[in-house]
């Protein structure tokens, strides 16, 4: 799509490289200085708000690192309750701002409204499809990074049982589980082995969701549950709820955890950092900041941006100060599956896998 419109008057205010948080339901910036800026972007968090050390985080780095290589301006509308997501996309739109970026299926219903409104605006949102000629999803194949974490978290447990769980039962969530269990799986059947994957059956696609994002104690609670059960790898798909995992194996012998969408090794507290083990990275920054420099410059198309693990779009973060876990010869496994994903001789499927 062309991008036709750049700054309004309300917003010339702003100076280059300005960066405006605002929280809650927000309004357009005051007017200001001139800019030497003729493009600006927003981004709308979900209720996660904009630390959860996940999606929305590392969202905000990739449209930062725009404005730091492209100079234009970068804007963050933070939600901290659902009943913020519609008011912060119409304030992202009333602010001029050339490309709306929105993350998270809590935004989805509020930018196709807006998308279809505002037919000469860029749309970006990420991990959720919509259709729309000026929406760009951006979405990653978490399943194939997920499987060879799941191989993983089975050859080092010592129990013979590892876990999951959920935030919420969606696909962006699912996609994840889905692949690890499919890991433990493959494990299983190369070594003879019985490891069990709690939390999950791809099966039936149900399984243990705490039910939101953002309560560590659930997390805490759910991950109790399963250290009691003999788990000794766990990967929380959960956002912020995923702290509470940590401080359960923090409190546990010999428990591990698997950090999904950045690395939990230099993103969670120092106090957690010796518990990860890797994490299922989805590299949202890059891809936010391409997309970014492709609405500046008129380039922006709405064809879906699939990350995957040809792409670096997702992949397995280092083993950090847990590496001495993970013989050489399940490293050498790992990087052989890794390579027939790529090249099509191991496929893995996920009814949630993006299109």
């Amino acid at each position: 799509m062309s991008n036709t419109r750049r700054f309004r008057p309300a917003i010339a205010a702003l100076s280059l490289g300005s960066i405006l948080v605002l929280t809650g339901c927000a309004t357009p910036p005051e007017q200001g200085p001139a800019t030497e800026s003729d493009f600006c972007a927003v981004m709308v968090t979900n209720s996660g708000g904009l630390e959860d050390r996940s999606f929305n985080q590392s969202s905000w780095v990739g449209l930062q690192q725009a404005e730091e290589d492209l100079g234009i301006g970068a804007q963050v509308l933070v939600s901290t309750s659902e009943s913020d997501l519609a008011p912060n996309v119409q304030a992202a739109v009333d602010t001029g701002c050339g490309l709306i970026l929105t993350v998270g299926y809590e935004l989805a219903p509020a930018t196709a409204e807006q998308a279809e409104l505002n037919p000469d605006v860029d749309f970006a949102i990420v991990d959720e499809q919509i259709d729309g000629p000026n929406v760009k999803p951006i979405v990653f194949d978490t399943a194939q990074a997920a499987f060879l974490a799941g191989y993983l978290a089975a050859g080092v447990s010592t129990t013979g049982i590892v876990a999951t769980f959920g935030g919420g039962n969606q696909p962006p969530v699912t996609l994840f589980m889905d692949g690890f269990v499919d890991g433990v799986a493959k494990y299983n059947e190369v070594h003879s082995t019985t490891v069990v994957a709690l939390g999950w059956d791809k099966a039936s696609q149900d399984g243990v969701f705490t039910g939101d994002f953002e309560d560590t104690g659930k997390g805490l609670a759910t991950t109790r549950a399963f250290i009691d059960q003999g788990a000794d790898v766990i990967l929380p798909v959960a956002g912020q709820v995923g702290e509470g995992a940590a401080a359960a194996a923090r409190d546990a012998d010999g428990v591990a955890i698997i950090w999904v969408d950045n690395d939990g090794f230099e993103t969670l507290p120092v106090d957690y950092r010796d518990l990860v083990l890797t994490s299922v990275l989805k590299n949202t920054g890059d891809a936010v900041a391409e997309i970014a420099r492709t609405s500046s410059v008129d380039a922006f198309t709405n064809a879906p941006y699939i990350g995957t693990l040809e792409n670096g779009g997702v992949g397995l973060a280092p083993y950090h100060s847990l590496a001495s876990r993970v013989p050489a010869e399940l490293s050498a496994e790992l990087d052989g599956l890794r390579a027939a994903i790529i090249d099509g001789s191991l496929v893995i499927s996920s009814p949630s896998a993006p299109e």
